[in-house]
């Protein structure tokens, strides 16, 4: 039972510290172009040896 006085909060503040993360994520930007690296890894942009 007292394991439980300690894991409780300690759930709770990783919990936070990701939805800390999460919305810091949202509004730095990290999700506007999502299909920007999919397609840009289909790109051969490497110089052909002549």
């Amino acid at each position: 039972m007292t394991n439980l006085l300690l894991l409780i909060p300690v759930a709770l503040l990783l919990g936070a510290i990701g939805l800390g993360a999460f919305v810091w994520a949202l509004r730095s930007g990290q999700f506007e172009d999502l299909e920007g690296a999919a397609m840009r890894i289909l790109n051969d942009d490497d110089e052909k040896p002549s």
